[in-house]
């Protein structure tokens, strides 16, 4: 039988920070949960104790594939239960991990493309360094020399800068995305859908499970033959979404934990 392959993001999908996990039950029925990620000494992302038992259960039935935005470091830093994934997506597409290592040619091949297709970094970064407000600008970051991304006083951001950025990307090849605190400025051959579909390959898998909250997930969600998104975000803000794909109403860690239930209950029936 061919495998079932299960690509998801993990921040707001999977996994959470204090900040975001929408605990709005009375406190005494608060789920216990499950710090996954330690940063500085630090307990940084977590997801519900019953989560981390689904998860470990589809590792053992599916190919499950972290599929991420954040940087390998930033990736190394979470401990998720159940099996060692094989296979990770990192940097957005950027970086295929094999056994934690970063397949050169995959790499490789993401350079040569955006090069072709994109405006470069350099002037992306320029654009952001020079239009973005220190009065609400905390850090410029570049990811892998690949994409760039701020971080902002969320409710100091004025809505309309981030609009007029997302035009100027547009226009050379590069979208935006506005999660929690950080803003997103990537190229658009940069994906996440591109990595799946080689990791499908690799594993001859035939039925592709997917779930995200973000823009940037958009496109992994579409490729994926089942796709699930939480009732936040900004494909729930957006009311996004399309055949095959499922909007739950869950937000938050209670989320994660519906939709691990609905990867288990495709893997099973397939």
């Amino acid at each position: 039988m061919s495998p079932v392959l299960v690509a998801s993001d993990l921040d707001r999908t999977l996994i959470y920070s204090s900040a975001a996990l929408a605990l709005t039950m009375p406190d005494a029925r608060a789920p216990r949960l499950l710090c996954v990620e330690v940063h500085e000494s630090r307990p940084l992302s977590y997801m519900t104790e019953t989560a981390a038992q689904l998860l470990t259960e589809l590792g053992d039935r599916a190919v499950f594939v972290p599929t991420t935005t954040r940087t390998r470091k930033q990736y190394q830093r979470i401990n998720l239960p159940g099996p060692t994934p094989p296979y990770a997506i990192c940097a957005n597409g950027g970086h295929l991990l094999v056994d934690g290592v970063s397949d050169l040619d995959w790499h490789t091949a993401v350079l040569a493309r955006l090069a072709e297709e994109c405006a470069p970094l350099a002037e992306v970064r320029d654009h952001l360094a020079a239009t973005a407000d220190p009065a609400w600008v905390r850090k410029h970051r570049v990811a892998e020399d690949l994409f760039v991304y701020l971080v902002v006083e969320r409710e100091l951001l004025p809505e309309e800068w981030v609009k007029e950025l997302a035009v100027w990307a547009e226009n050379r090849g590069w979208t935006v995305s506005l999660q929690g605190r950080k803003i997103y400025a990537v190229p658009k051959p940069l994906t996440k859908s591109a990595a799946m579909r080689e990791v499908a390959r690799r594993t001859g898998a035939t039925l592709t499970l997917a779930a995200g909250d973000s823009l940037l997930d958009a496109d992994l969600l579409l490729a994926a033959d089942l796709g699930w998104r939480p009732g936040h975000g900004e494909l729930a803000d957006a009311d996004w979404t399309a055949p095959g794909i499922s909007a739950l109403p869950e937000r938050g860690v209670a989320a994660g934990e519906r939709i691990l239930r609905e990867f288990l209950k495709a893997a099973r029936q397939a």
